[in-house]
This record gives structure tokens, C-alpha cells and sequence, in this order.
């Protein structure tokens, strides 16, 4: 495993009974279900990180970032070590749109008590300890 621990933000958008949940394409996860986010990059606060990896991957607006929880997530088969940061994030009204293609194949409103299997690792330890209400 490699010596480096990534600390990455994930986004939790809720829009009524339903969360914003993008399917997963490349070698990190690929074919899972996560929420937007990314790696916290240097100097950047993780509101900033959000606001931005939200954008960045949807071209949605997002505002009121609160903080929620963290996991420690280990992907043995990609040799990763990540600190994943949960935050939620207020929803502007929008459609979401596939801003990355080369990362996620699709967006999708998906209801809270019927996710989309698999999930990606760090939200499957997430909800393991949380709640979504």
C-alpha cells in the first residue's frame, strides 16, 4: 500500500426524498455509486472543496455546506488510502449534467431508502454509521 493517505470531500445533495448519486467509470471504484466530490486540494477549505468538485463534476450550484462526519476508507484493490470528509450541501434547483465523462457515466436523483448497488466504498462505510433523513 502506498505511504500517502488522500483526504477527499463528498457531497451529500438531498432534493426532496432523493440524493444525487453519480455512477463511477475508471480504475478508482468503477461501476459504484457515489455522491459528487474529490481531493481537497492544498490551501482550499472543505466548503471551498465542495462548492468547486460540485460544479466541477455537475455544473450544479450548491451552497449552506455543513459538515458531517468522515470515514477512513482502504480500497485494497487500488493500493489507496483515503480520509473522506462528508459534507451536505443545500441543492440551487438545476439539472445535473455529465461534466466529467471520463469519470462518471451518468447522474441520477436516486430515492434514499432505494440506492443504487454497489455503492463506492467510502459511502457505503458512510451510511454503515449514519443516516441519510
Amino acid at each position: 500500500m502506498s505511504n500517502v493517505v488522500r483526504v477527499g470531500v463528498a457531497v451529500i445533495i438531498k432534493h426532496q426524498n432523493t440524493i444525487l448519486l453519480g455512477e463511477r467509470i475508471g480504475a478508482h471504484g468503477a461501476n459504484t455509486w457515489a455522491t459528487p466530490g474529490g481531493h481537497l486540494e492544498f490551501g482550499e477549505s472543505v466548503e471551498q472543496c465542495a462548492i468547486r468538485e460540485v460544479f466541477e463534476e455537475t455544473g450544479l450550484k450548491v451552497s449552506k455546506i455543513t459538515k458531517l462526519d468522515f470515514t477512513n476508507d482502504i480500497f485494497t484493490a487500488e493500493n489507496k488510502h483515503y480520509i473522506t470528509l462528508y459534507v451536505k450541501a443545500d441543492f440551487e434547483g438545476g439539472e445535473p449534467e455529465l461534466k466529467e465523462p471520463n469519470k462518471c457515466l451518468k447522474w441520477r436523483w436516486c430515492d434514499i431508502n432505494n440506492l443504487p448497488t454497489p455503492l463506492f466504498t467510502s459511502l457505503k462505510n458512510y451510511l454503515s454509521e449514519a443516516v441519510l433523513a
